[in-house]
């Protein structure tokens, strides 16, 4: 990638489990130098305990995102040949229940953080003349789900965003991709449901008895992991993003995602989204 004999050097979000967790591993094994992002101290010692530098990061409070910035920078000399967004958390709820703040909130997790933290190592990339940036979005980003609408939103927007941004990176040296899993083996679920409960009010709801059907096979769902893939085939493709002379914009995960994305291309609207509303 970059034309020299140097260590690679990624800088990899979100790292205190699932996909994060994994993928730092995994490309420090295969020779990178990994700066890696986690929120907790338990969590950060746990990746120097396997030997990689790690820094606090929460996409949702600047100060952080510039902290760990710096100290990534310091501790690569100013270099960073790609960056792994990752991380961030998954709002569910009927977008007439959301509460204004908990849109804020997920935009600020898995959207505007992302875009600081980006701004910020694209002119490293200039002046190296070689990059890349992997979104790790979803595949929500281009297939909507009911009660997912904030998640949904903060992805859409990500996809928009990137697409745009590599669009006007044409010719830099740095290449941007997206990586739109469906059902990965992580603790999202676990994370998505205490944020359904702390910020929407079920009772109350028109929705509630939706809400309860689905709470009651999410967490069937999260007990067995049945038919979820595990984060080895995110690394995958992220590999074949990060090293490919060509890489794709975009990276499908899951048999159930690359069905949905064919599904969206070739029905139209008025079955599709129908359709999508059927789903769980």
């Amino acid at each position: 990638m970059s034309g020299n004999n140097q260590q690679k050097t990624i800088l990899v979000t979100g790292c205190s489990s699932g996909i994060g967790a994994y993928c730092a591993r995994a490309l420090k094994a295969e020779g990178w130098h990994v700066i890696a992002s986690a929120r907790t101290e338990e969590d950060l010692a746990a990746l120097a305990n396997d030997g990689i530098e790690a820094y606090r990061l929460d996409y949702a409070e600047p100060d952080s995102i510039a902290g760990f910035f710096s100290a990534a920078m310091a501790a690569t000399g100013g270099r960073c040949d790609a960056l792994f967004n990752n991380g961030g958390y998954g709002q569910v709820g009927a977008v007439e229940d959301l509460p204004v703040d908990a849109l804020r909130a997920q935009f600020e997790a898995n959207f505007f953080g992302w875009h600081d933290l980006t701004r910020r190592l694209i002119p490293v990339m200039r002046a190296q003349g070689h990059g890349r940036i992997v979104q790790c979005s979803s595949i929500l980003g281009l297939v909507p789900m009911r009660f997912r609408g904030a998640y949904n939103a903060s992805k859409h927007a990500l996809e928009g965003l990137s697409v745009t941004m590599a669009m006007e990176l044409e010719g830099t040296g740095i290449h941007v991709s997206l990586i739109e899993p469906g059902a990965i083996v992580s603790r999202f679920r676990a994370n998505a449901l205490k944020q359904f409960h702390r910020n929407i009010d079920i009772a109350n709801s028109v929705h509630r008895n939706d809400y309860q059907a689905q709470l009651q096979r999410l967490e069937k769902q999260e007990q067995s992991n049945s038919g979820k893939l595990g984060p080895d085939a995110v690394h995958k493709v992220l590999r074949h993003a990060l090293t490919s002379f060509r890489p794709r914009y975009h990276y499908t995960v899951t048999r159930e995602a690359r069905l949905g994305a064919i599904a969206r291309r070739i029905l139209p609207a008025r079955l599709f989204y129908p359709w999508l509303a059927r789903q769980d």
